[in-house]
């Protein structure tokens, strides 16, 4: 899946740690986990692993969660995977996480992917899911850009997933350029909604 590494919000490289495997489709973006592994793969392994899947391919077209034989194949997931999590592009609509919230409380991780650096949609869904009530993990990969992880840490995201490129010069600078606030509070209170 690319030459990537996984920073968490403090800017240390925890990849040789992560156990995600992100289940192989024909949209899989580029750097939503480190290792990718097919259906059938998962399927004949004997150990279980951490798989994050799609949340589009278990969406109808009105936005809500699957039925029938994708909720079977959903279900076998489930079954043969230690942890589940979902990876999410930014340009779905913010709206529908809403509809969602009971089954992403339940996601052990969510990867929220940008697919172009203009893209702010990311910000919003990090805050919106912590909004909801959202604990576990929120991963931005992707065309953000590391001026915006202060920002996004700001806003409850918890790591990144950097190319080998974004991680050359000194990218610790990244994760503490935002030293206060405009309203003169510690920036490293997070989230910035959590006294609101």
């Amino acid at each position: 899946m690319g030459n990537h590494h996984i920073l968490n919000s403090q800017g240390i490289d925890i990849s040789s740690k992560d156990t995600w495997y992100a289940l192989t489709t024909t949209e899989l973006p580029d750097g939503i986990a480190l290792t990718d592994i097919s259906l059938l793969e998962l399927l004949h392994k004997q150990e279980k692993l951490d798989v994050l899947v799609p949340l589009a391919d278990l969406l109808s077209p009105t936005g809500l969660l699957v039925s029938g034989l994708l909720q079977q194949v959903y279900k076998l997931l489930i079954h043969h995977s230690s942890r589940l999590g979902i990876w999410i592009n930014a340009d779905t609509d913010a709206d529908a996480l809403t509809n969602l919230t009971e089954f992403l409380l339940e996601q052990a991780l969510i990867v929220i992917h940008v697919p172009l650096f203009a893209d702010g949609r990311g910000f919003s869904f990090v805050q919106t899911l912590r909004q909801l009530g959202y604990e576990g993990e929120i991963r931005m990969a992707g065309a953000f850009g590391r001026d915006q992880i202060a920002y996004l840490l700001r806003v409850g995201a918890d790591s990144f997933v950097l190319s080998e490129h974004d991680i050359r010069s000194d990218i610790s600078q990244a994760f503490t350029a935002l030293a206060s606030a405009y309203d003169g509070q510690n920036a490293a209170a997070l989230p910035m909604f959590a006294g609101v």
